[in-house]
Parts: C-alpha cells; sequence; structure tokens
C-alpha cells in the first residue's frame, strides 16, 4: 500500500508525516499547534465508528496493491472473498486496487457487504469499484483500528510492507493479549515458506517468541480452508461469550 516512487520526490507532506516528523528548533507555536490535531484525529475515529457501527461480523483481508487481474493471486483472493462473503462475513480490505480489489470484488460477487478504509499517501491510491462502503483516512493508526476493531479474522494474501506491517501488527496485538485471539490466516501455497522458515529458525531458536506464537497463524493454500477456520473461532468467542453472561 505504500510506494517506493514517493520516497525523496517532491510532494507535499501527508497529514501523518507532519503529526510524526522531528521538530528540531521549530517554534514553539508550531508545537503548539500538535494539540489541534488532536480534534482533526478524533473526528476520524468517530468517522469511522460511525460508519461502521452497524456492521455484522467482519473478516479483514489484506494484501498488495500492486497484483494485477491476470495474476492467479487475483482470481484466489476474489474466490476467498467470495466464500468468506457467502458465509455470512462483511469483507473490509484497504480499499484500494490489487488483491484489495480482488476480495472486494468477490464480496459482491457472493451479495455480501464490501467495504474499504483507504489511506491518503503522496502517490494517490484510488478506492476500487467495488465498495459499499468507502472511507478514507489521513492517519495509518485510525485506520488501522478500523481494521482490528470490527474484524473476527484476518486473511493476509501476498504483498509488500504494508501487508506485512498489518501481519505482524495484528500477531503482536494478540500475542500481548491486547486484542481477543482471532485466527490470522496466510493465503497461499509457497509464498510463506521463506518467512516461517526464518521465525522458526532464527527467531524462535533465539527465544525471542515462545512455539505458541507460531501457532498463531494458519497456513492455507486452498478458498475452500479458509471459512471453516473463521467458523471454528467465531463459534469459541460467542460459546464464551455465553459463559461469562451465565456467571
Amino acid at each position: 500500500m505504500s510506494d517506493e516512487r514517493a520516497v525523496g520526490a517532491r510532494r507535499t507532506p501527508t497529514f501523518d508525516e507532519d503529526l510524526l516528523s522531528w521538530l528540531g528548533d521549530e517554534p514553539e507555536d508550531v508545537r503548539a499547534a500538535d494539540a489541534e490535531r488532536v480534534h482533526d484525529i478524533a473526528a476520524e475515529f468517530a468517522r469511522g465508528f460511525d460508519a461502521l457501527s452497524a456492521l455484522g461480523p467482519a473478516v479483514t483481508v489484506f494484501g498488495s496493491a500492486r497484483t494485477p487481474r491476470e495474476d492467479p493471486d487475483y482470481e484466489l483472493v476474489r474466490e476467498v472473498g467470495a466464500r468468506i462473503g457467502g458465509a455470512g462475513y462483511t469483507v473490509i480490505t484497504g480499499g484500494g486496487p490489487g488483491l484489495m480489489e480482488a476480495a472486494n470484488r468477490g464480496a459482491r460477487d457472493a451479495g455480501a457487504v464490501s467495504v474499504g478504509c483507504n489511506i491518503e499517501l503522496p502517490h494517490v491510491q484510488s478506492p476500487n469499484a467495488y465498495l459499499d462502503i468507502s472511507l478514507r483516512f489521513r492517519h495509518f493508526f485510525a485506520r488501522k483500528v478500523m481494521f482490528v476493531r470490527y474484524a473476527c479474522a484476518f486473511v493476509i494474501a501476498p504483498g509488500g510492507y504494508g501487508t506485512l506491517d498489518e501481519l505482524f501488527e495484528s500477531l503482536t496485538l494478540i500475542q500481548t493479549a491486547t486484542i481477543r485471539h482471532f485466527p490470522v490466516i496466510l493465503l497461499g501455497d509457497g509464498p510463506w515458506d521463506g518467512l516461517l522458515g526464518w521465525l522458526e529458525s532464527s527467531v524462535l531458536a533465539g527465544r525471542r517468541i515462545d512455539p505458541g506464537d507460531l501457532q498463531l497463524l494458519h497456513v492455507v493454500g486452498r478458498p475452500q480452508e479458509v471459512v471453516p477456520i473463521i467458523d471454528r473461532a467465531r463459534a469459541r468467542t460467542l460459546e464464551e461469550a455465553a459463559r461469562k453472561r451465565r456467571r
């Protein structure tokens, strides 16, 4: 979802870039403007919550914006989106082209609600044509909350830095019990082998994660494997909630 072509180019800074840049010796009035930004951030959260609060159970699908429609991964993700939608789940993506479009298109194929949470970038990422709800965010962190807040599973298709960022952020949130444990599904045979091998041979072997942390990941090669994983996890969540109510 990011683009290296924007690096070093002459352009107008994004809102997040202004917010997160080192201020150095900027005058006090520039620093004081941070307080005003809080109102913009709060308004963006409010718009997102208002637009998505009525959604039923949803699944967030991540993947490369650069994958062309003729790539086999496009059809794979489109079918996964259709199967998720056909099982009664809303499909949420980053709202852009490539594999995000494929997942939203699959949701449309199944008559399910299709949501896109787009982001303001230096290199414009236009919303795809298969969205029932289209939101545009200026802040990555507000957008990320929407991906997590309304999802009962993440499906990760092959992608670049943005996709990997969402993958590891979701694992960190689950590992630290910041969010409830829900499935993180890696889609596709082969693309994840090198990453998983490195996690096992280096990160796990170095005791920087526990063996159970690797078990947070489900690797699937076929579209029909995705929904049963999501359904089982959702059933467990509903059962746990029912037990809590009975106490």
